[in-house]
């Protein structure tokens, strides 16, 4: 055997603290990043509201009173949803202040459970690659910008506007990075000064109710519908099932309280700037959430809102300012979609790049051992990124794959409430895990530095309530009919299948193909020419070691 093969593939060096549990965490140790401290406060708020703001506002309240009823039982999943957010802010709040560095969810889980080895980045990988899309956003942007145009869209017209918007935005983020930031800025505020429109509204509304006036209505609007105490809670739906849907809706709208949390190492100061910058989103949101639920349920009837697929929000203006409304605001709700895509975009592809750096680039080496099953597992991640020739590009390709396909190839019927549902299931079984971890942290390392501690009661309600919302899909609606025209539980059985198949492939990737091939899955840490400090999953072969 020749010395070459006897080398080493990497040579033996100090692991990140944060990767290897068993090293205690210092800030001032954290690894470096590729594109340096951009993000300011005001950037690092705009990410975050930018992020919550999207598509939800404007398109899941119709479902969510499908689904509630009535005006008092809408509002009132909502009230929930939003408690639920700031518990799992808070959440995300404390490990971000302990582990103040770049990958989110894949960092916690990884410190949090440590055995077995690989399963949680495993898992988190998985969930990243099959549910890291923005489809939602996409088909929101497509139907909004067509019905402010009045056009009639066939099947290719509605897909192809989603994609061009999906690849564009692609493009900007992967060849223009920092245009890419100032772009999402920008349509940030046009996103606040959107919402800020509606929220008026629904004060402008609400005082008009409350002294008995009436909207001055322009040409081709119709009048306003009214909402009494006594009509509040009539037709309301109590079936935790459908209840369950629409709460997955109410926290989908809050998504990306936790943005900040993907991209930390490209936040200045960013302890100081977890601990404001995400409260203040979570009171800017639930504020202008509030009153443009009320602009909804005052300006709309209950019919028409519940029927209205993801339209709401085009209906709304188009009562309150006949055609001019039905064009100008939809178009506007649609650039809203359009940022949030960006800002989706962005954090995601720092998220995927943490995520392939350890998970998907396995150094094989020259001189290993191949067998066919081997062989076969590299084709298979060859397949599913084969842009592996362009390492920065890889982020953008895991995200962009699954936004095509989730748009191209379902049929468009129930597409956007089954999306939202299939997010929202595996995504609640994430949840559930990071929130158990943390209180395993604290039981097992309660001499960690933290500079934000989360409320304990609110941690032990998302743990209750991820296990409720858990069960709900299996209990039957009424009339056994859920938000969507096939089986109520299809979106928990696909989310199951999702997490079993993490687990099968860990398996597969940890114990079966090791065992077979003779080597163990180390970790090694490497420094790139641009000083970013990543960790590589290698394989060590312990025969070749001792020849």
């Amino acid at each position: 055997m020749s010395n070459s093969e006897r080398q080493p593939l990497l040579e033996p060096g100090q692991h990140d603290p944060l990767i290897s549990p068993d090293i205690p965490v210092f800030p001032d140790s954290l690894p470096g990043t590729t594109y340096g401290k951009n993000i300011s406060w005001t950037s690092a708020y705009i990410l975050v509201v930018s992020r919550v703001i999207g598509s939800g506002i404007f398109a899941t309240p119709g479902s969510i009173v499908k689904s509630a009823g009535s005006v008092g039982l809408t509002l009132l999943v909502w009230l929930v949803g939003t408690i639920l957010s700031a518990c799992g802010l808070s959440v995300s709040m404390e490990y971000g202040c302990m582990l103040p560095r770049s990958g989110g969810d894949k960092v916690y889980l990884e410190y949090a459970y440590r055995r077995p080895r690989f399963l949680a980045s495993t898992v988190v990988a998985i969930h990243a690659v099959v549910l890291g899309f923005t489809a939602s956003n996409c088909i929101v942007f497509a139907k909004y910008t067509l019905f402010a145009l009045s056009i009639e869209p066939t099947d290719l017209q509605y897909k192809a506007l989603a994609i061009g918007l999906l690849t564009t935005i692609t493009i900007i983020h992967g060849l223009f990075f920092k245009t890419g930031i100032i772009i999402q800025n920008a349509l940030g505020w046009v996103k606040i000064f959107l919402i800020g429109a509606m929220s008026l509204t629904g004060v402008w509304v609400l005082l008009l109710q409350f002294f008995g006036g009436d909207i001055n209505t322009s040409p081709g609007a119709r009048r306003l519908s009214g909402v009494s105490w006594d009509t509040l809670w009539e037709g309301s739906n109590w079936s935790w099932n459908l209840l369950s849907t629409a709460l997955f809706k109410v926290i989908y709208s809050y998504a990306g309280l936790s943005n900040i949390n993907n991209v930390l190492n490209e936040v200045q100061d960013p302890v100081r700037t977890l601990k404001t910058v995400c409260p203040s989103a979570l009171v800017t949101a639930g504020g202008l959430y509030l009153l443009a639920n009320l602009s909804y349920l005052l300006v709309v009837p209950l019919d028409e809102i519940k029927n209205s697929g993801e339209l709401v929000g085009a209906l709304l203006f188009e009562r309150l300012f006949g055609n001019i409304g039905s064009t100008l605001f939809p178009l506007a709700i649609a650039i809203s979609a359009a940022g949030n895509v960006m800002v989706v975009t962005f954090a995601l592809v720092s998220h995927n790049r943490i995520m392939i750096r350890t998970w998907l680039n396995t150094n094989t080496g020259a001189s290993q051992p191949r067998n066919c099953a081997t062989r076969f597992l590299t084709v298979a991640k060859a397949a599913i990124l084969f842009a592996s020739l362009w390492y920065s590009a890889r982020g953008l390709i895991v995200h962009y794959v699954p936004s095509l396909l989730v748009i191209a190839l379902p049929p468009q019927q129930d597409v956007y409430n089954f999306i939202l549902d299939v997010e929202g299931y595996p995504g609640n079984i994430m949840a559930l895990a990071v929130t158990i971890g943390l209180l395993i942290l604290r039981y097992k390392e309660p001499s960690l530095p933290r500079p934000f501690k989360a409320w304990l009661p609110a941690v032990w309600l998302r743990v209750v309530v991820c296990i409720t919302l858990l069960v709900a899909p299996f209990i039957p609606p009424p009339g056994r009919q859920g938000d969507v025209h096939f089986f109520y539980a299809t979106y928990a059985i696909v989310g199951i299948s999702i997490i079993i198949f993490a687990l099968l492939y860990w398996y597969v990737w940890t114990v079966i193909l090791p065992r077979r091939g003779g080597y163990r899955l180390e970790e090694a840490v490497e420094t790139l020419d641009d000083g970013t400090t990543i960790t590589r999953l290698v394989r060590s072969f312990p025969a070749l070691s001792r020849g």
